[in-house]
């Protein structure tokens, strides 16, 4: 049996701890702890790659435990199974509420499992967020690590981001060698996946088993107003801009594929670059434009340009108490040209991607579907 943890939005009126308890004692009560000696946990599985992963994990034959917050959306889940035409599956999921920061939560849960996927995390570029993502991001998974260590787990597979390798401008081709450098181009939310990873590699010098995958930006189904959703929803509503720098997207089916396919070697205390192309981002969004039957963008959005507009958007969403769309993050994003390599996993596993064509087209279609 498999266990996910969705990550989702603190409801702050609720004991974190309390809620395990009451679960764990229901639990007992229907006797859902009884396999508990075969079962594996899985964080985040009402994300994009959360979802997907429940989805191979339940055609794999598993049976499946996800913990979620009180608040997350495991509808919009349910969706991603009928999507996969794997509605019949649904039921191996089981859902019970948890929260990363509650240690003593996660060492209960963890009792008895062999393997750990962690791919909960905050993901935000706008500046008011930075305590969040250290605190979610770094010691959440650093809950994860030592639950890990307690509970006797034998490996653990965390989720980490190509934005762990940082930003530099003109630097090449990065690829698993490359080291992290403190530079005014890295962002709030890779200072706080590098920290993620050095908790992950402070559990291997502890002797926790382990595999890092650093994963592009991830396409696949998901909503509107998350993930990637954000840039096919930015199509939708009539994007008349684009840039043109450049980075790497990734299927979610072989971000998913690749996870298990690493837990289940010999491979350990690691890390691998999940990258299937590096694509400039007017032709990205031109491929979005396509799939979604939207007009491609057409006005070239110059340096200068951005510069006013993510000055411009962030009083206004001071003002309007929405988190602006145009960030100086994702504006120095925009115009970088950041290239990265998956040489290393096509050789060790013998790997292969999905063309991103495929990834956009299949993305799409999940999102008509209203």
């Amino acid at each position: 049996m498999y266990i996910i943890l969705a990550q989702g939005k603190p409801n702050g009126r609720q004991n974190p701890r309390a809620v395990c308890d009451v679960n764990h004692q229901k639990a007992q009560a229907t006797g859902l702890f009884a396999t508990f000696a075969t079962m594996i946990f899985v964080t985040g599985g009402t994300g994009i790659l959360g979802a997907q992963l429940l989805c191979d994990l339940a055609q794999q034959g598993h049976s499946i435990r996800a913990m979620k917050r009180s608040t997350s959306d495991v509808d919009w889940v349910k969706k991603v199974f009928s999507f996969n035409q794997l509605e019949d599956l649904w039921n191996r999921v089981e859902w019970v509420d948890g929260d990363l920061l509650d240690i003593l939560g996660l060492e209960e849960l963890m009792t008895g499992c062999t393997q750990v996927y962690h791919a909960a995390a905050v993901v935000s570029f706008q500046s008011g967020d930075e305590q969040k993502l250290l605190t979610h991001n770094i010691e959440g998974t650093a809950n994860v690590v030592n639950a890990c260590l307690a509970s006797g787990v034998q490996k653990l597979c965390y989720a980490s981001s190509i934005a762990v390798f940082g930003r530099e401008p003109n630097r090449g081709v990065v690829n698993e060698e490359v080291q992290w450098k403190r530079t005014p181009h890295n962002s709030n939310y890779a200072v706080s996946k590098y920290g993620a990873e050095r908790e992950v590699w402070r559990g291997t010098e502890e002797g926790l088993d382990a595999v890092i995958v650093n994963p592009s930006v991830i396409v696949g189904p998901c909503k509107w107003d998350y993930s990637s959703g954000v840039l096919f929803r930015s199509v939708r509503n009539g994007l008349p801009f684009y840039t043109l720098g450049t980075n790497g997207f990734v299927d979610v089916r072989d971000v998913s594929k690749a996870m298990t396919s690493l837990m289940n070697s010999d491979i350990r205390n690691e890390r691998f670059i999940l990258n299937g192309a590096n694509v400039v981002f007017r032709d990205f969004f031109n491929m979005v434009a396509d799939a979604l039957k939207q007009k491609r963008p057409q006005i070239y959005a110059r340096p200068w340009m951005s510069a006013i507009a993510w000055r411009v958007m962030k009083p206004w969403g001071w003002l309007t108490g929405k988190s602006p769309a145009i960030t100086k993050e994702s504006v120095g994003t925009a115009h970088m040209t950041s290239l990265y390599s998956s040489q290393k996993i096509e050789d060790r596993l013998g790997f292969s991607f999905t063309p991103i064509e495929d990834a956009v087209e299949r993305t799409a279609e999940f999102l008509g579907m209203g």
